[in-house]
């Protein structure tokens, strides 16, 4: 089989390969474990494969010899205009695991289907029908015509804004809403959105130039490769992420904590300064965790600490910021860091790790304990350490 082995060709050969066996995986694991987020980020694995094809594939010298060309013609590999849709789904399906497809979801893949309609239409009409190029120019692959540039172009990055957008929501929310905020912060995939916003971004620009002179066949292939490397970095970060099961995240649930709060039913709303009312609540909240010291549970979420005292998250949200100042986040993990210090003071803790005692205080990772640690006693852990 003819295969070019060159620097271009080989480098997008090894994303390529690498990507497949990623999509793979992410729907095994998204079978076995009924994860919607893992099924949604294989298919854009695999797609993310077949959008760097074409250039490899290029390199490699398939446009110019037959039968390469004739199907590579014919066979559309850029589905780019699955790839917002797909990555603004998978954002929403990772931060809620009750999140299920809607119909309404649906209708964001339909411009991407209408395309591959338009790819069968052109491949009919010019093979089986006319025999003859009518549809397709016969020179260049229409996967890369300008028109088709243009829109999977802008539709990544409308999508990509909508993302960014909804993942600022959520991060604020993480901070209201769990324990574990850091740890579910998803900062690969923040990195992941930025740099493809940018690279996006500059692909427009590209675009635009080309309007005014003409830019060289090559110049593109840096895009595709800068495509493949982020893609993989992605596709490395979320297999190994530690799943999280507790992310319930949707948007009107950050409302809820932040709107006036009405006490009963019928009742006019209580101006947020007036804080008498909260003393109760502060005080069955300083009991609990006194008694059963719900903050060394390592997952501990808002709405199952409101739950636990017979209130609801978004009256909690507020005691806690009303009374102490600080988020749930920063309240739970600051009773944790107290608990580390009272533990590493113990001498049954002087032979354990700062790990173990980590864990035993609730906190669910080492970098998560160090920064809460720094950030309330200003020093690292180890160097809070009894001689």
């Amino acid at each position: 089989m003819l295969f070019e082995f060159g620097l271009r060709s080989s480098l997008l050969l090894i994303f390529f390969t690498h990507l497949c066996v990623y999509g793979f995986l992410f729907f095994k694991r998204g079978i076995a474990l009924g994860r919607l987020s893992d099924k949604i980020l294989g298919t854009f694995c695999v797609l993310s494969a077949l959008f760097i094809f074409p250039w490899m594939s290029g390199f490699a010298g398939w446009y110019d010899a037959q039968p390469y060309r004739e199907l590579l013609f014919y066979v559309p590999f850029i589905h780019a205009l699955f790839f917002g849709p797909l990555l603004y789904l998978y954002l929403k399906s990772l931060t809620n695991a009750r999140y299920r497809l809607s119909r309404m979801d649906w209708l964001h893949f339909l411009p991407g289907a209408l395309y591959l309609v338009w790819c069968l239409t052109v491949a009919l009409t010019d093979k089986l029908v006319l025999g003859r190029y009518y549809l397709m120019n016969g020179e260049t692959d229409p996967d890369f015509d300008p028109w088709y540039g243009w829109s999977w172009s802008i539709s990544i990055l409308i999508y990509l804004i909508l993302s960014i957008r909804y993942y600022r929501q959520y991060i604020v929310f993480s901070g209201m809403e769990f324990s574990f905020a850091d740890a579910a912060s998803f900062k690969w995939l923040r990195n992941f959105l930025y740099v493809f916003a940018l690279l996006t971004i500059l692909l427009i620009s590209e675009h635009i130039l080309s309007l005014f002179i003409e830019m060289m066949y090559v110049r593109s292939w840096y895009y595709f490769f800068a495509f493949a490397l982020i893609s993989y970095y992605m596709a490395i970060s979320a297999y190994s992420a530690i799943p999280i099961i507790k992310l319930n995240f949707e948007p009107q649930l950050l409302i809820t904590y932040t709107q006036p709060l009405a006490l009963q039913p019928g009742t006019i709303e209580v101006p947020y300064q007036d804080q008498s009312w909260m003393q109760p609540w502060k005080q069955r909240l300083e009991e609990m965790m006194q008694g059963q010291k719900s903050y060394l549970e390592p997952e501990l979420t808002l709405t199952e600490l409101a739950r636990k005292m017979g209130t609801n998250a978004s009256l909690l949200s507020k005691v806690i910021n009303g009374t102490q100042g600080k988020s749930f986040n920063d309240y739970i993990n600051e009773l944790r860091v107290r608990e580390a210090i009272r533990l590493l003071n113990t001498p049954a803790y002087r032979n354990f790790s700062l790990l173990a005692t980590a864990y035993d205080a609730g906190f669910n990772s080492k970098s998560t304990f160090n920064r809460a640690f720094k950030k309330l006693t200003g020093k690292n852990p180890k160097d809070y350490i009894p001689n």
